[in-house]
């Protein structure tokens, strides 16, 4: 009788196997079911940055246009920020807070900090590019906003993530079109005001993502309303292809996704390679 040994001499070649070799095949082991609605509220973490690179890009057409003041806007941010702050504390009761050991006078502190350094160095912003041309500076701040939606850390754990990376490639691009406004103080209000969407809002969203699930959806479908609404403003052909861009990341991306899962078929059995289960770390 055959047996799966290679220690042994036995009147069978090296590659025979008999029909019990295929009673140990499986398939999809490790498969996971996704559920529709579960897919479509994981995507929402996608839908809200596009929304915030939208919301971001169309503010500083208004401020280059000249139909948005500096003040106007720096008002309406310090409004928001101060909501967005008592939310974050109110959504778990502050018990993230007393859990880091921070502060409010600490954050109160670093926020002065940033601020005053910003203001500081808004003339330098200004005229940080005056040697590059406006149309080097418009494909430079598109790449690293574009950079900035691929490293984005959307809660998958992959090895192109980089929240660091992602980050400073916004305020990159930030800087890049503050340079082209026409005075330092439009310069320093869009850099802060790219700072708290793109650092300071998605920490809030995280954190109605984990504590208020249904918060976080209704903030998701006003949040794509008002870039979508601001963007029509400005062209209204934009605005119905960027509502199909977010109506297929959220309902058509994740039925193909479904559907597929169906014709995996990924297959296990002796023939992988083995895994060691024992613990080597005494050996190390």
């Amino acid at each position: 009788r055959w047996q799966k040994v290679l220690y042994e001499r036995q009147p069978f070649p090296d590659n025979y196997v008999d029909q019990r070799f295929l009673e140990e095949l499986r398939k999809n082991v490790h498969a996971r079911r996704y559920r529709y609605r579960a897919v479509v509220f994981q995507s929402g973490a996608v839908v809200q940055q596009l929304c915030s690179v939208c919301v971001f890009v169309v503010t500083w057409w208004y401020m280059d246009a000249g139909m948005l003041s500096p003040q106007g806007l720096f008002g309406a941010a310090l409004v928001s920020s101060l909501l967005g702050y008592v939310l974050f504390d109110a959504v778990d009761g502050g018990a993230g807070r007393r859990a880091s050991g921070r502060t409010r006078w600490a954050d109160l502190k670093s926020t002065l900090v940033f601020a005053a350094f910003t203001y500081g160095f808004s003339p330098v912003l200004k005229t940080l590019t005056e040697s590059i041309s406006t149309d080097t500076i418009y494909a430079m701040s598109a790449l690293m906003l574009l950079g900035h939606l691929i490293f984005f850390d959307y809660g998958a754990n992959a090895a192109i993530v980089s929240s660091t990376l992602s980050l400073n490639m916004a305020i990159f691009a930030s800087v890049c079109l503050a340079s082209r406004l026409p005075r330092s103080l439009h310069a320093f209000v869009v850099v802060t005001f790219a700072m708290q969407i793109f650092a300071l809002w998605p920490v809030l969203q995280k954190k109605l993502k984990a504590q208020t699930p249904r918060c976080y959806v209704g903030v998701t479908v006003l949040f794509a309303l008002a870039a979508l609404a601001g963007l029509a403003t400005l062209s209204s052909v934009g605005a119905v292809l960027f509502a199909s861009l977010l109506l297929t990341i959220s309902c058509l991306c994740p039925y193909c996704l479904i559907r597929l899962q169906l014709l995996k078929d990924n297959i296990h059995g002796p023939w992988d390679e083995a895994e060691i289960k024992e613990d080597l770390s005494r050996f190390l």
